[in-house]
């Protein structure tokens, strides 16, 4: 008997890539003594350039990579099942603005880190989601929020260790390319409201009122209404 392996679903199959490729790179990295930090982003340096492509992919330390990890996971996978035919697109555009933004921005120092990428996803999920107006693309924007709202203070400079000109850069490209995206997303999705239901074709909500007060027995209450009315 031949077992058949289905491929996983590219929302599962490129996230998990992504860790990989982290976990591997800080692993070859910390066993080899690599020293890739000078890999990152250094600002306002040819040198430094460099670090856009490079950058994401390296981190100090395991409280660092994993730190990413988890965030690296859902805001990918959400990208990947809702917005497939452009997921590419918006992080390739995501990493390139999210690294000029810190190589224009940052401090005098290696900028290393996924964050960057996860603050850019954050923004992108949670304003692509209100522009298009879609219901369940506003329902990930909610959940985003839920997960990720308090890293908001991180964008701001409270530690000295961490990049949060990264940060920045990151959240103000997903703005962007939410607007410039979600537009163009927005005529995909015609029926941008929420599912409407009728009440007089639902036995439960036919028991509410237009007001939204419950009606015990509708019978009675509208031969009420009629005696009233005449």
């Amino acid at each position: 008997m031949k077992i058949k392996f289905r491929p996983l679903p590219a929302f599962f199959f490129y996230p998990l890539l992504f860790l990989f490729v982290i976990w591997f790179v800080f692993w070859l990295d910390k066993s080899l003594d690599l020293n890739l930090h000078r890999y990152g982003i250094y600002p306002r340096s040819l040198k430094g350039l460099k670090g856009i492509l490079f950058s994401p992919f390296l981190h100090s330390n395991l409280k660092h990579i994993f730190n990413n990890s988890i965030p690296l996971f859902v805001l990918t996978a959400f990208l990947f099942y809702h917005y497939r035919s452009v997921a590419w697109k918006i992080l390739f555009w995501g990493f390139i603005m999210t690294g000029l933004g810190t190589w224009i921005l940052g401090r005098g120092s290696y900028h290393i880190g996924f964050s960057g990428i996860n603050y850019m996803l954050i923004a992108f999920l949670f304003f692509s989601g209100i522009i298009i107006g879609y219901y369940r693309l506003m329902a990930v924007s909610l959940i985003v929020v839920f997960l990720y709202g308090s890293l908001i203070w991180l964008m701001f400079p409270i530690v000295d260790r961490i990049s949060w000109e990264g940060h920045v850069s990151g959240f103000i490209s997903g703005i962007i390319l939410a607007f410039l995206y979600g537009k163009k997303l927005k005529n995909k999705y015609p029926d941008k409201n929420f599912v409407k239901i009728n009440p007089e074709d639902d036995a439960f909500l036919s028991h509410f009122d237009e007001n939204g007060n419950f009606i015990e027995n509708i019978e009675e209450n509208s031969e009420k209404e009629k005696t009233l009315s005449s």
